[in-house]
C-alpha cells in the first residue's frame, strides 16, 4: 500500500518540476524576445538619429539686444527668407515686452523674445547680463553651434548663404580682442586677479538704442571711462587661456574716428549712426572693400580670410536708422553675394 501511495507522489512532483521548466522556458523566451525588440529599437531610433542629422545642418544662433521693437525686421526677414533650417533667433527686450504681430512684420521674430530678460542701461554691466540670458536660451538646442550677437541697427551686407559658408567654416570664434593700454581703463587694484597683461578690449558687440535717450554730457572723454561689455568676454578669455581658440577680430563693421565732426551725435563714446544720406552703394563697398584691420595698442594687422583665402572683413555693419536701412535693401545692396556685379 505504501508503494501504491509513493507512485502519485511522484508523478505529481515531476508535473511540478516540468512546469517550472516551462515556465522558465517561457520567461527565458519573452526576455529574449524583449532584448531583441529593444535591439532592434534601438537601432531604429540611431538609425533615425543619423538621418536626422544628416538632414538638420548645424545652425547660426542669431542673438539680437534690443530696446523693445527690431526696428531693422524686415531687413532681416529678407536675409533669413528660404533658409529656415540653418538659423535660430533669441531676442532680448525690456522686460514685458512681446513680439507679435503687431509689433513685428516678420514671422521669423514672432514670439522670439526671452521671457527673462532684465532692464538694460547702457554703460552698466547689465548689457553683460543681457548676452549671458541670450547664451543660456540658444545653449538649449543642440543644433546651435555658431552664436552670433546683434544690435537692433545692425545690417547683414551679405546673403545668407555666403554669411553661413563664411561662419561655418570657420573653426574658431570672432571676437574683437585686443590689449588695452590706454591710461585709466585698468585699475592696478585688479592686480593679481587680473593681471594687466591680461586686460583686454573690443568694440561692444551688441549695442542697442539705448543711448538715444541720454543727454549728451559736457565732456564725453569722462563719462563710462570703462564700458564692461567691452572687456568682460575679452579679458576673461585672455584669463582662461582661450585666446588661442579665438579669431582677435569682430565679423561687424563700426566707424568710430569722427571726433572732428561737426555732428554731435556723430562724437563720443558712440560709433557713428549712418542716416538716409549716407546709405549709399559707395558706403557699403567700401565696407566690403576692407581686407584687414590694424590694432594699435598691439602694433598688429589681422589679415581676413576664409577657408585659408583672402577675404572680406565684415558680413555686418552698424549703426543705420530704419529710413537707412530700408533705402539700402530697397536698392538691392544688401544680401548680395560676393563680387556681384552691382559692386557689392
Amino acid at each position: 500500500m505504501s508503494a501504491m501511495k509513493r507512485k502519485p507522489v511522484q508523478q505529481k512532483s515531476q508535473i511540478r518540476w516540468k512546469r517550472k521548466v516551462l515556465a522558465a522556458l517561457l520567461v527565458s523566451l519573452c526576455l529574449a524576445s524583449l532584448v531583441l525588440v529593444e535591439t532592434h529599437y534601438s537601432r531604429i531610433v540611431s538609425l533615425a538619429s543619423l538621418r536626422y542629422r544628416f538632414t538638420v545642418k548645424p545652425k547660426i544662433a542669431f542673438l539680437f539686444v534690443a530696446r523693445n521693437r527690431l526696428p531693422l525686421d524686415m531687413v532681416w526677414d529678407a536675409f533669413f527668407k528660404g533658409e529656415e533650417n540653418k538659423f535660430s533667433i533669441y531676442v532680448h527686450s525690456r522686460p514685458g515686452f512681446l513680439l507679435n504681430k503687431g509689433t513685428t512684420r516678420s514671422t521669423y521674430f514672432l514670439n522670439r523674445q526671452v521671457s527673462d530678460s532684465i532692464q538694460v542701461d547702457w554703460g552698466e554691466a547689465t548689457m553683460i547680463e543681457a548676452e549671458r540670458i541670450l547664451l543660456r536660451h540658444a545653449l538649449t538646442d543642440p543644433y546651435n553651434e555658431k552664436f552670433v550677437f546683434v544690435s537692433d541697427s545692425c545690417i547683414p551686407i551679405y546673403n545668407f548663404s555666403y554669411t553661413y559658408d563664411y561662419i561655418m567654416s570657420t573653426p574658431t570664434s570672432f571676437v574683437d580682442s585686443f590689449a588695452d593700454t590706454k591710461e585709466g581703463r585698468y585699475n592696478p587694484k585688479m592686480d593679481p586677479v587680473i593681471p594687466v597683461y591680461n586686460w583686454r578690449k573690443g568694440s561692444q558687440k551688441s549695442l542697442p538704442e539705448f543711448w538715444r535717450d541720454r543727454p549728451f554730457p559736457a565732456d564725453p572723454a569722462k563719462e563710462h571711462n570703462c564700458i564692461p561689455d567691452e572687456h568682460y568676454v575679452q579679458t576673461l578669455l585672455a584669463q582662461e587661456g582661450f585666446e588661442g581658440e579665438i579669431t582677435r577680430r569682430s565679423l561687424t563693421y563700426s566707424a568710430w574716428d569722427l571726433s572732428a565732426s561737426k555732428d554731435r551725435e556723430r562724437r563720443g563714446w558712440h560709433p557713428v549712426t549712418y542716416k538716409f544720406s549716407d546709405a549709399t552703394p559707395e558706403l557699403i563697398k567700401s565696407i566690403k572693400d576692407i581686407d584687414n584691420i590694424h590694432y594699435d595698442t598691439e602694433n598688429r594687422r589681422e589679415w581676413c580670410s576664409s577657408k585659408g583665402n583672402p577675404a572680406p572683413c565684415f558680413l555686418f555693419a552698424r549703426k543705420f536708422t530704419r529710413p537707412a536701412a530700408l533705402h539700402l535693401h530697397n536698392l538691392s545692396l544688401l544680401g548680395a553675394r560676393r563680387g556681384a556685379k552691382s559692386g557689392t
